[in-house]
């Protein structure tokens, strides 16, 4: 059966506000919209709805523009990334373009220049996990009905005949390889779907003055509030009224909701005349912390005081329970990490930087995954418009062929 928006939202049904005043409007395109929400599915927004001629406003409840894009330059001439850092697949990006556009330098990565590091540094073999979950997503795709990706891979002869230490060792290759690219533990996944979608081919890029040169130069001529808290809403006679945190009204034809879907789950915003409840929060564990690193120095070239800099990144349960820690001992795991690796001489280091995106109230995480009993068309339902064209719902949640990136 198809899921509805409300399926997506609620798992349950609400009514549509319909009248003849909405439909004359839908027919000629609003004079006036709003955008809810300056990330990038919200400045493509609004950036073609002001090319089409319509008066727009974005609101924005952070104090910046971005969404999930955000360059931290808490540290003198080092940009660091704490969201979105990649370009992933250049040819044919769109953002290709528009980092063309805004003249933003670019440096090439490759996932081929990975090795997996054991106790004191030395390289160590890191199995992969496709041909057991090959195995586990044949095996799933025979049953009536979906279930989690780790509940496929224990239906595996490979699982079966692998002891306790080997099956650690499917479990960390698992986390490694698909937790750590999929944002979500595999006790949620979806073994139909987990893996569903499109790629851009062209390899990937890193951004060394930092990705936000994108979103400033998408937001170039647009009118933002920022601030701008929306709390609820609501379907009017003319249109759509978003009502803000400090009171004040804001009224428009239609309404364009770029939020995240962690966001629209926790019912941040009320939509009147329906409301969608909660859904749980992603858990698990028995995974290392941080899992996986990176050392951005060729991109980012020498630093003025000679040091470096390293990326550690933590997913799904892992993520989960760095954040749930006071900030020094989130950052103390991961100093104690990097030491397994290369030393107990490796130096504390001169500062750190933590990003908290699952804490983030208007983020709710790092990006939507596809959880067991959902599918490709579960996005689709949550995309396109609603209460007669008024409000229209957009971001990366929403799109079947390619979630979970800016692109």
């Amino acid at each position: 059966m198809r899921m509805s928006r409300r399926g997506v939202l609620a798992g349950g049904v609400g009514l549509l506000a319909s009248t003849a005043g909405a439909k004359a409007a839908r027919a000629r395109g609003p004079a006036t919209a709003l955008v809810i929400g300056a990330g990038f599915a919200g400045l493509a927004a609004a950036r073609d709805l002001a090319q089409a001629g319509v008066e727009v406003t974005v609101l924005e409840a952070r104090d910046r523009i971005g969404g999930r894009v955000w360059t931290s330059r808490a540290w003198p001439d080092l940009p660091v990334d704490m969201g979105a850092s990649w370009i992933h697949g250049v040819r044919g990006n769109p953002l290709t373009a528009l980092a063309d556009t805004a003249g933003a330098a670019r440096v090439a990565t490759s996932y081929d220049s990975a090795a997996a590091l054991g106790p004191g540094g030395a390289e160590a073999e890191a199995p992969e996990p496709w041909t057991i979950v090959a195995e586990a997503q044949a095996l799933a795709e025979g049953l009536e009905a979906d279930l989690s990706l780790a509940e496929a891979v224990a239906r595996t002869r490979a699982w079966a005949r692998a002891d306790a230490a080997g099956q650690d060792a499917i479990r960390q290759a698992v986390h490694r390889a698909i937790e750590q690219e999929y944002a979500g533990d595999w006790g949620d996944l979806s073994a139909w779907y987990f893996d569903a979608g499109q790629e851009f081919g062209g390899g990937d890029v890193l951004f060394p003055a930092g990705f936000d040169a994108l979103a400033r130069h998408a937001a170039e001529g647009l009118t933002i509030r920022l601030g701008a808290e929306v709390r609820s809403l609501e379907a009017g006679a003319r249109g759509v009224v978003a009502i803000l945190a400090d009171g004040a009204r804001i009224e428009a034809e239609a309404a364009v909701v770029t939020l995240p879907l962690s966001v629209l789950q926790a019912e941040r915003v009320a939509f009147r005349p329906w409301v969608g409840p909660a859904h749980p929060a992603t858990g698990a564990g028995g995974t290392p912390l941080w899992a996986e690193w990176v050392n951005p120095a060729r991109a980012l070239g020498p630093l003025p005081d000679g040091g470096g800099l390293v990326l550690g990144f933590a997913a799904a349960g892992a993520g989960a329970a760095v954040e749930a820690m006071a900030e020094a001992e989130a950052v103390a795991t991961a100093i104690e990490t990097l030491r397994a690796m290369v030393g107990s001489s490796l130096a504390d280091p001169v500062g750190a930087q933590l990003s908290t995106w699952g804490r983030d109230v208007w983020a709710g995480g790092a990006y939507s995954f596809v959880r067991t009993g959902a599918e490709p068309e579960t996005r689709a339902a949550l995309a396109g418009a609603d209460w007669d064209g008024r409000l229209v719902f957009a971001g990366e949640a929403t799109s079947r062929d390619h979630a979970a990136t800016v692109h």
